[in-house]
């Protein structure tokens, strides 16, 4: 499994892989959580270079506790990673 995440302001989008088949793309309120229903292959996800591109995760248990910590904490800038073109492409 695989997932890729991108936070904007309001929503998060996500795009997964199960098992090396593609799982589609998700999109939540950014104070949400994913679960699997929510991905669909036909619905688009953001490119892999766009600035709001947050990173890669293993599950989407790891991702959803990443999104829980963010937003438990006071508002912060997102991080991001540094604007190279070594980003793998699923």
């Amino acid at each position: 499994m695989g997932f890729a995440l991108w936070i904007d302001r309001d929503v998060a989008w996500a795009q997964g892989t199960h098992e090396y088949r593609p799982m589609g793309a998700a999109v939540v309120g950014s104070g949400s959580i994913f679960v699997v229903r929510d991905f669909h292959i036909r619905r688009p996800a953001p490119p892999r270079y766009d600035s709001r591109f947050v990173g890669l995760f293993a599950s989407l248990g790891e991702m959803n506790d990443f999104l829980a910590r963010l937003h438990s904490q006071p508002f912060k800038k997102i991080p991001r990673r540094a604007s190279s073109r070594a980003v793998p492409p699923f």
